[in-house]
């Protein structure tokens, strides 16, 4: 192998405020030396790091690039929930009456990211 993937970076107004926001999000604290009004900050989860870089342009299409969650100790609707009280915004939501499917939303300066079924789930409809 020649390369992996090592953070996935997203270009932001402001790193350390969305950084928080991402770090309630996947469980996992900001980096140590992460401050506010820091250019940077780091979140580095379980497989792979998400690094927040401060950036003088704000956002102005849909992202061409997202994450998709999938909720690990509880159901994609809880998660959702749980995710709207940290701050996220419900764009688009692709849940069906049969349970599959899943849910769009936004972090708090725009980036768009989807809430997928857990995989307990997953078993349930397969």
């Amino acid at each position: 192998m020649t390369s992996l993937i090592r953070h996935i970076t997203i270009d932001c107004a402001d790193a350390y405020r969305l950084g928080t926001f991402w770090s309630q999000v996947l469980d996992t604290p900001l980096d140590d030396d992460d401050r506010p009004g820091d250019p940077e900050a780091l979140v580095a989860a379980p497989g792979v790091a998400v690094l927040f870089i401060q950036v003088p342009e704000l956002k102005s299409a849909k992202n061409r690039l997202h994450l998709d969650l999938q909720p690990q100790d509880r159901s994609r609707d809880e998660e959702v929930e749980r995710l709207l009280a940290l701050g996220a915004a419900l764009l688009d939501d692709r849940r069906n009456p049969d349970g599959t499917g899943w849910a769009v939303l936004a972090d708090p300066e725009g980036n768009e990211f989807c809430v997928e079924r857990s995989a307990a789930e997953r078993e349930k409809t397969a």
